[in-house]
């Protein structure tokens, strides 16, 4: 009884300790996206927004709205950028957007993540407003984050105050 007992717990202990033989491979870097844009560009005011060629029409380039510190008002040099983007849409009916609201460091958690939400609110009014339908405009606040820049300067605080705008 002893030997059959001290063996049933062998081959417990072997068991726990076993690994499996399936090795896990890495995940697969995901592929860069034609729709990313280059950290800390901007569209200057009064330029006109420029495209890179998909399927014969041209998409926006510029993907982030900027806004002012505590802020959720669209700035009058980023109307073109959202325009831009909604004729996009229109001509791509298929596709879908994600607006993603951000804010700078500053602030607590909570407040923050209101204040993404109103920012990206603030992007999907606009697009709506441009005769984009709101269910194919999905908003959500990463508050403080998912920051584009660490820093603690105004600089970085600047260009993490935004909202993203993300096909699907």
């Amino acid at each position: 009884m002893k030997t059959s007992l001290a063996a049933l717990m062998i081959g417990l202990l072997a068991g726990c300790a076993t690994q499996s033989s399936q090795e896990s491979s890495p995940a697969p870097a995901p592929a860069p996206s034609a729709m990313s844009t280059a950290p800390g560009a901007r569209s200057a005011p009064g330029t006109s927004v420029t495209g890179v060629r998909t399927s014969g029409k041209s998409m926006p380039q510029a993907h982030s709205v900027y806004y002012d510190y505590d802020r959720s008002e669209i700035k009058s040099e980023d109307v073109k950028l959202i325009e831009a983007h909604a004729q996009y849409l229109r001509e791509h009916t298929d596709l879908k957007v994600k607006v993603e609201g951000n804010a700078d460091e500053r602030g607590s958690a909570e407040y923050n993540l209101a204040l993404g939400q109103r920012r990206a609110d603030a992007v999907q009014k606009r697009m709506t407003i441009l005769g984009i339908p709101s269910d194919r405009i999905e908003t959500v606040s990463f508050g403080k984050e998912k920051p584009k820049v660490r820093g603690h300067d105004e600089s970085s605080w600047s260009e993490n105050r935004r909202s993203d705008i993300v096909y699907r």
